[in-house]
């Protein structure tokens, strides 16, 4: 026996209530209530029985490699059998290119089932020949319904699941469009209890939502075992997919592709890639070194600060939080005097990348003070560590790892953390340890 129960649920945050609302009570969003049916099945179900933690038996984490180096690591050192791996970005970035070329890899495993609710099977292998992707284990299956799919997975037994993308799958049992809410929720749910079921690695497209957020209720977040990021600038060759969430090993590892006509190419070394343009004897540019999960990365971040032209000064920020960046113009401006008030300011991370860890506001304090004073850093100079709001620098972790990667790329002179300092010896970089923002710019430019 089942019961039809109706409700008005929002298409932005998943809330749901039993009265139609204008405005979203819980994530502000106006007209984004829709008319739902949920049915409500009243059998009972199985119950599972408990287990002693001792006794449990621990499973063999098998991983197998996707044939793509830099998509390992952000998974964690491979593809684990049975678990679900949700790929969200911009339409047009890359995703399905991919997720495609992976495939070679993944063959090896057995028959691959890709799941095409997007593009005909004509499209699909227009690209895969561009790609050079060309295997009798990879079975095409142009199909939108949750039933279909899960019917032909159980028929044909794949060892790899690939869903082209989530929001255009439904299930019958529900009355609500493609793509909404209880749609994303209960497919992602159905094709992740059939992943688990049979040990099958399911891979998940996503679209994203205007803000970047994955679209669909944050629980298909929740529902999945790894979620990829694929970042990057359409106007750039460049692409960056992140894992943000990853049940099977290090989240925040990133993966570094360079978009070309034959695919996506491995970057084996981002730091190089990323300084290779660097301009020299230009003020406003200076290198800090990110840990972005396991991997440290030398990045170029630059500055200018113009004299304003309007009554209000732009604060412009691309790849770092705009936030920080007014903390960090406000320490210059009350601990060093520098008066920034009346400057529009523009601070940018080359590359596209797009870093939020604290340990490169010395480096965006630096590049700021060089364009303010018009002054080039040393070349061969980088830099790294957390600022305070009483101007302290404060000490960072894996500085070690940091000053490594630096000299692996031949910089002979590091601003660190004088507590940092103090604990790093026998390097061929010669380390100066600083305690506040007026010692590092002292050292910088006097």
């Amino acid at each position: 026996m089942s019961k039809t129960k109706i409700l008005y649920q929002c298409q932005s945050c998943g809330y749901a209530t039993p009265k139609w609302l204008g405005k979203c009570p819980d994530c502000g969003e106006w007209n984004s209530f829709v008319e739902e049916a949920r049915v409500a099945k009243i059998k009972g179900q199985k119950t599972a029985q408990p287990v002693v933690l001792s006794e449990i038996a621990p499973s063999s984490d098998s991983r197998f490699s996707t044939g793509i180096k830099e998509l390992d690591r952000t998974l964690g050192g491979g593809v684990v059998l049975g678990s679900v791996v949700l790929v969200g970005g911009d339409p047009g970035i890359g995703k399905s290119t991919l997720i495609l070329q992976s495939l070679n890899g993944l063959t090896k495993l057995g028959k691959v089932l890709y799941v095409s609710g997007e593009e005909s099977p004509e499209q699909v292998k227009l690209r895969a020949e561009r790609l050079q992707i060309a295997s009798d284990k990879i079975i095409l299956l142009p199909e939108t319904s949750l039933e279909g799919i899960i019917s032909v997975a159980q028929d044909i037994n794949p060892q790899v699941i690939v869903i082209d993308s989530i929001q255009t799958i439904f299930s019958l049992e529900l009355t609500s469009a493609p793509g909404s809410v209880s749609q994303i929720r209960e497919c992602a749910t159905k094709l992740m209890f059939l992943a688990k079921k049979h040990a099958v690695p399911l891979f998940i497209i996503g679209h994203v939502t205007k803000e970047g957020a994955i679209a669909g209720p944050k629980v298909l977040e929740h529902i999945v075992d790894t979620v990829l990021y694929f970042e990057g600038d359409r106007g750039s060759p460049f692409r960056i997919i992140r894992a943000v969430k990853n049940r099977f090993g290090p989240a925040n590892e990133i993966g570094v592709f360079e978009m070309q006509e034959s695919g996506l190419k491995e970057v084996d070394n981002p730091s190089q890639l990323f300084l290779s343009e660097r301009p020299l004897d230009v003020s406003g540019s200076v290198v800090t070194v990110s840990m972005e999960g396991t991997r440290p990365l030398l990045v170029e971040i630059q500055a200018l600060v113009t004299a304003s032209n309007f009554g209000v000064p732009r604060r412009t920020a691309l790849g770092v939080d705009y936030n920080r960046i007014n903390l960090l113009i406000a320490v210059l401006d009350k601990r060093i005097g520098m008066q920034l008030g009346g400057m529009d300011i523009f601070v940018n991370v080359v590359g596209g990348l797009k870093i939020d860890e604290p340990a490169i506001d010395l480096g965006i304090i630096a590049a700021i003070a060089s364009s303010f004073k018009n002054t080039v850093i040393a070349h061969g100079t980088f830099t790294f560590g957390e600022i305070g709001l009483s101007g302290e620098v404060r000490a960072i972790g894996q500085a070690e790892t940091r000053i490594k990667e630096a000299a692996k790329l031949g910089f002979k002179k590091g601003i660190v953390p004088a507590s940092n300092a103090q604990k790093l010896d026998g390097h061929d970089v010669e380390i100066i340890g600083v305690k506040n923002v007026e010692e590092a710019i002292e050292i910088l430019f006097y």
